[in-house]
């Protein structure tokens, strides 16, 4: 009789102990893990260096991170990393010096930004705490940030990208911006394949960076995600064309445009599905020519890593933002 009484006592303290195992365990959700970075950003933002410029760093950090080989992963919250020569010191004999008072006699950038006493290379508030007063130590303009960005990295095409990311984060106010689009409107005609790395001739032998989308003269082409249009204007071989840079390093290009939207200019914000101009047939030649070949779509992707940009094949992007894009249409 003892032992029935016992059982159901054994079965909740086993559910208990194996929910709260599962629990702890569990990846914290997409908004959790936003929600976390950006009390991050707030807590060090100051005067002199908003939240936006926190994580526009961070962002291009986790950027590079998920794309180069050479480059560890940092598994955290915050995706900004030093090297232990940088955080202690070049000079200092301890490489993994975490005492705030030795580091700054070695010259070291580590600092501690818990208050704990230690400035370690691993936590999340220290690295956070040291790039804001990095940054701070430039002044208050966008000019200095782009100043200190430029030192820190020495490649203009960095800064460039850690700037529209900044813009991008500032304007809308969240970190919440990986939605994408189709860039077509599904409700239109269209039809496309997989045609990227298929031979070219025109302009000499070369590889297709991108995906054609047929579809007729003039139907609306709109943005795949949000970014700061970075190019607009004549390419000889991709026409009248557009690119678009988004806060993941990617690139994304529209050619041979028929003509643009009225309302688009070179620097504007856009969010998925803003239209950017309208399918034709331009390019293959000096500006203005166009009807040497079907109207269509050229979509391209190119992804920076810090060091240099490649294109990708959108193809695998392309099926999935159109499958949802279906969706949101029914």
């Amino acid at each position: 009789m003892r032992h029935r009484l016992l059982l159901p006592l054994y079965l909740t303290t086993w559910f208990f102990l194996f929910f709260t195992v599962v629990a702890a365990n569990t990846e914290p959700s997409r908004e959790e893990t936003l929600d976390r970075r950006m009390n991050h950003y707030l807590h060090f933002e100051n005067e002199i260096v908003p939240w936006y410029y926190l994580a526009a760093v961070d962002q291009f950090e986790r950027n590079i991170q998920d794309v180069r080989t050479d480059l560890p992963k940092r598994e955290s919250t915050i995706a900004i990393q030093f090297s232990p020569e940088d955080w202690a010191g070049p000079l200092n004999p301890n490489p993994d010096d975490s005492s705030p008072a030795s580091i700054a006699y070695f010259t070291g950038q580590g600092l501690d930004g818990n208050g704990d006493g230690l400035a370690k290379i691993d936590d999340d508030e220290d690295i956070l705490f040291t790039m804001a007063t990095y940054l701070s130590s430039y002044g208050a303009s966008e000019k200095d940030f782009k100043t200190a960005i430029s030192d820190y990295y020495e490649k203009e095409e960095t800064v460039n990208q850690i700037m529209a990311i900044a813009k991008l984060y500032q304007h809308f106010g969240t970190l919440d911006l990986d939605e994408h689009a189709f860039p077509i409107p599904v409700q239109h005609h269209y039809t496309y394949k997989g045609t990227w790395g298929a031979s070219r001739g025109w302009g000499g032998r070369r590889i297709h960076e991108g995906t054609d989308l047929f579809a007729g003269y003039g139907v609306p082409v709109q943005s795949t995600a949000y970014g700061i249009v970075e190019v607009m204007g004549w390419n000889e071989y991709g026409g009248w064309r557009v690119g678009i840079r988004d806060i993941h390093n990617t690139y994304h290009y529209f050619a041979h445009l028929a003509y643009f939207d009225k309302n688009i200019k070179e620097g504007d914000i856009v969010e998925p599905r803003t239209i950017v101009g309208y399918v034709g047939n331009t390019g293959y030649g000096p500006e203005g020519t166009a009807g040497k070949f079907p109207p269509h779509l050229h979509y391209g992707m190119y992804k920076y890593n810090g060091k240099t940009e490649w294109s990708f094949d959108p193809y695998p992007s392309l099926r999935a933002w159109e499958q949802q894009d279906k969706k949101i249409d029914q």
